[in-house]
C-alpha cells in the first residue's frame, strides 16, 4: 500500500518518461483551404434528386440561386431558413456571397441540397469551422430517396383496394 500514486503524482509523470516526446499541439487546421483562382471555394450539394453547385465568396450575404434572388427562387420562409443555417451556425450571417445552379428533384430537395453545398464550401473556405458545421450534420449527405413503385401495388407499398364483391 505504500506504493499508492495519487493523480498528482501521475500528472507530474508525463514529460518524465524518457523516449517519450508529448504530441505538439498546433493551431493549424486539418485540412487546407481550398479556393480557385477567384477566390471562391466550390463544393456540391445533393439531396434527394437534387444536385446542387455552390461557390461562395466574402461579401455581403447575397445568394443567388439558378440567376434569382433567394427570396424569389425559394418563396417559402422556411426554405429560406434551411439554406441559411450553416452560416447563424457559424456566427457568419451576411459575410459570404453565394453563387449555386440547382438541377433535379423539388424545391425542398433543392433547399437541401443547397444546404449540404453551402456547407461543404464553407468548410473548405474556413477549415476551422469543420468540427462546427459537421456536428450539426451539415456536412453527411442524406441518402433517403423516394422508394421505387413495385409491380401489382398502386404505390411503393400500397396495396390496390381490396373488394370482396
Amino acid at each position: 500500500m505504500a506504493d499508492e500514486q495519487t493523480m498528482t503524482d501521475l500528472k507530474d509523470l508525463g514529460g518524465a518518461v524518457e523516449g517519450t516526446t508529448a504530441a505538439p499541439t498546433s493551431t493549424m487546421p486539418l485540412r487546407e483551404k481550398k479556393v480557385d483562382a477567384q477566390g471562391r471555394s466550390y463544393a456540391t450539394g445533393r439531396r434527394k434528386d437534387a444536385v446542387a453547385r455552390v461557390w461562395l465568396k466574402p461579401g455581403t450575404g447575397k445568394i443567388t440561386i439558378n440567376g434569382r434572388d433567394q427570396e424569389v427562387y425559394f418563396a417559402r420562409p422556411t426554405l429560406r431558413l434551411v439554406i441559411n443555417q450553416p452560416f447563424g451556425l457559424a456566427d457568419r450571417v451576411g459575410s459570404y456571397d453565394i453563387v449555386a445552379t440547382v438541377k433535379g428533384g423539388g424545391l425542398s430537395g433543392q433547399a437541401g441540397a443547397v444546404l449540404h453545398g453551402i456547407a461543404q464550401a464553407l468548410s473548405r473556405f474556413e477549415p476551422a469551422l469543420r468540427g462546427v458545421v459537421k456536428t450539426a450534420g451539415f456536412l453527411t449527405r442524406d441518402s433517403r430517396t423516394v422508394e421505387r413503385k413495385k409491380y401489382g401495388k398502386a404505390k411503393a407499398r400500397r396495396s390496390f383496394q381490396f373488394s370482396k364483391r
